[in-house]
């Protein structure tokens, strides 16, 4: 997905111990969408390696519609696609083809460069559906930006799961929490924990991560002083307690990691080298990435910032 020159979403300082920033989404349009955008902010652009976080729906698609991102260019990141309902089609350059479903996770590492496409599958593009998910960019350390491309899927079933608490129970997506280790390796050393909570359903966030985040997908919880609403990012305090409590059922990401230093963030580029994006940027616009197997013609042409425009950096 393509993160455009647009307004930042808004953001709140607090003075919790617990809580250091909370960030609320902001609409964005990405394909034939329209998604909330958490990461990046105007005061936090990166947490760990999170670089980027979308939350998609939840959404009725009327059947016929569908959802499509026409191919696209990344380089020096990995995409996280973690539906809850719906489901896409993932193409690659590299000729991979994937339904993603409910609770499956897709790991696209774009490394030197890839180009993809979500697209809805032709049959529930006919009937239609209730469409929600999320879409995750992490930063790859910068000894391995240039790394050649890849692609994994993961099925729920190969996801740990977890219940930490009365009342709370989820899967270990990325890295290790509550005991349970998720398959899926990756050199930024990213968690994510996706958790389902009960009305006052109540647990520590882990303190293990030098960078944490704690985004309400659905309900309504307490972090310390805080209350968060759905649709809200709560950036923690370094090495701070940390009780989540539910005020009502609620689903909630656990997100963090270790600082993976700053970033240039262009469009679809992510990249500690300003000339790196812009070397990207010059590729993609001659077309000399590599082609879709079976979707080779439409593309999302690169978009012209103005020319003294620098590319943002993010930290």
């Amino acid at each position: 997905m393509s993160t455009l020159p647009s307004e930042e979403p808004h953001v709140s300082e607090t003075f919790d111990e617990t809580v250091e920033l909370v960030i609320e989404g902001r609409p964005r349009q990405v394909g034939t969408l329209t998604v909330a955008r958490l990461l990046p902010s105007a005061k936090r652009r990166l947490i760990g390696p999170f670089v980027f976080l979308d939350h998609l729906g939840p959404v009725t698609i009327a059947p016929g519609l569908g959802f499509d991102l026409k191919p696209h260019p990344h380089i020096g990141l990995s995409t996280v696609t973690y539906f809850l309902a719906g489901e896409n089609v993932h193409r690659d350059s590299l000729g991979n083809v994937q339904v993603n479903r409910p609770g499956e996770v897709n790991l696209m590492t774009a490394g030197r460069g890839v180009v993809h496409s979500e697209r809805a599958d032709p049959g529930w593009r006919e009937r239609g559906g209730h469409l929600h998910g999320l879409q995750i960019w992490l930063a790859l350390p910068e000894e391995r930006e240039e790394d050649a491309p890849s692609f994994e899927h993961h099925p729920q079933a190969s996801l740990p799961e977890a219940a930490p608490a009365a009342g709370a129970r989820g899967r270990v997506l990325l890295g290790t929490a509550f005991g349970a280790a998720s398959p899926i390796a990756h050199p930024s050393r990213p968690s994510l924990i996706d958790l389902q909570l009960e009305a006052d359903a109540a647990l520590d966030v882990p303190a293990e991560e030098p960078e944490r985040g704690v985004y309400v997908v659905e309900g309504a919880v307490r972090l310390g002083r805080t209350v968060l609403e759905a649709n809200r990012l709560a950036v923690l305090r370094p090495g701070a307690a940390a009780q989540l409590r539910a005020r009502e059922k609620s689903r909630v990401l656990l997100l963090g990691g270790p600082p993976v230093g700053r970033r240039y963030i262009d469009w679809n580029f992510v990249s500690s080298s300003q000339e790196r994006i812009q070397q990207a940027r010059r590729d993609w616009r001659e077309q000399k990435f590599p082609k879709i197997p079976g979707d080779e013609v439409e593309f999302v042409p690169l978009p012209e910032w103005p020319r003294d425009a620098p590319s943002r950096r993010n930290r």
